[in-house]
């Protein structure tokens, strides 16, 4: 099978080799942050026209397919051109700075189903989609389906609200957009490799305790043979790596359930310290992306948030982002 069902790519994604707390700074690429990064025009990679043509080539192949979407593979997506950049793009996702910007991508070209029927081929040769939820969905999509924010069970990129800090159970999450949103909307993308040294260097007892499980709020599933939460370690390291998860809403909202103790004070200060870090000026990058960016961002290294955003009213042009989960 072409991609991994959602047990299976959430159990890849946390199989995450550790063997002590880390307690020195971790000096790698992926530890950077954004006042000390070139501007994103300089970080992004633009397709080349004879890059735009070939991508346009295998749309048109595949769909000549007339396979299920399920069953495409990438050699059913002949990108020759962009083979050795894609190559480059994993290695950055795997051990550069953990993400990577596309530009260029032809969406104006296309109607939804070629642009869905481009991102899952490309995804492919990036790595191994897999399902973004018990329910199977494969492909997301992020755009305001007019939910409830008050909802505690809605998910957020189904409205225009602010989402906090977090990360996907999949080790890369991947973007397309084709709709900006009128105002706001910008993805705003940390370093938790830079999150995790600053609050080594002013509270080593906070940090510390990223080492062990805090409680995650179960929310796709209400079953009671599964309990309302589950117990994830934060941060793993091994060999020099350091690999996070963090889910500002879910490690707060665990409480909710009746047999989920409150936090302790330690915890408070944990998740209040740490995301504090993450929102100070400097440290995080703000990207506006434009129709035709792909953003590529490792869940190990990275958290990604999204700021409000104010859409327009013509159903045609709301914001509206493609997205994927992709096992390397």
């Amino acid at each position: 099978m072409a991609y991994l069902s959602f047990i299976e790519q959430t159990m890849h994604y946390f199989d995450r080799p550790h063997q002590s707390v880390c307690i020195e700074p971790v000096a790698c690429p992926a530890a950077w942050r954004g006042a000390e990064l070139p501007p994103l025009e300089e970080l992004a990679y633009r397709l080349k026209p004879a890059e735009v043509e070939e991508v346009c080539r295998a749309v048109d192949h595949a769909a000549a397919l007339a396979k299920p979407t399920k069953e495409l593979t990438r050699e059913d997506f002949p990108l020759s051109l962009l083979a050795n950049r894609i190559a480059d793009w994993r290695s950055q996702l795997a051990g550069g700075l953990g993400f990577q910007v596309v530009r260029g991508i032809p969406v104006e070209r296309w109607n939804q189903d070629e642009a869905e029927l481009f991102f899952w081929c490309f995804g492919l040769h990036v790595g191994r989609p897999g399902e973004q939820n018990p329910d199977g969905d494969l492909l997301g999509h992020v755009i305001d389906t007019g939910d409830s924010q008050r909802d505690s069970m809605v998910r957020l990129y189904k409205t225009s609200a602010n989402i906090d800090y977090h990360c996907d159970a999949a080790d890369v999450v991947g973007l397309l957009c084709l709709n900006r949103a009128r105002e706001g909307g910008q993805s705003r993308i940390v370093s938790s490799v830079s999150v995790f040294n600053e609050l080594l260097e002013r509270r080593p007892d906070l940090a510390r305790r990223l080492f062990e499980p805090l409680l995650l709020d179960i929310r796709d599933r209400e079953i009671n043979s599964a309990g309302s939460s589950l117990p994830v370690q934060p941060c793993c390291y091994a060999d020099g790596t350091l690999r996070t998860f963090y889910h500002a809403d879910y490690f707060r909202s665990v409480v909710r359930h009746d047999d989920v103790a409150a936090l302790t004070q330690l915890e408070q200060a944990l998740l209040d310290t740490y995301e504090a870090i993450a929102l100070e000026q400097g440290m995080y990058l703000d990207m506006d992306l434009l129709p035709g960016d792909i953003q590529l961002l490792s869940n190990h290294t990275n958290l990604h948030a999204r700021t409000d955003y104010v859409d327009y009213e013509e159903p045609e042009r709301r914001r509206h982002l493609l997205r994927l989960w992709l096992s390397l």
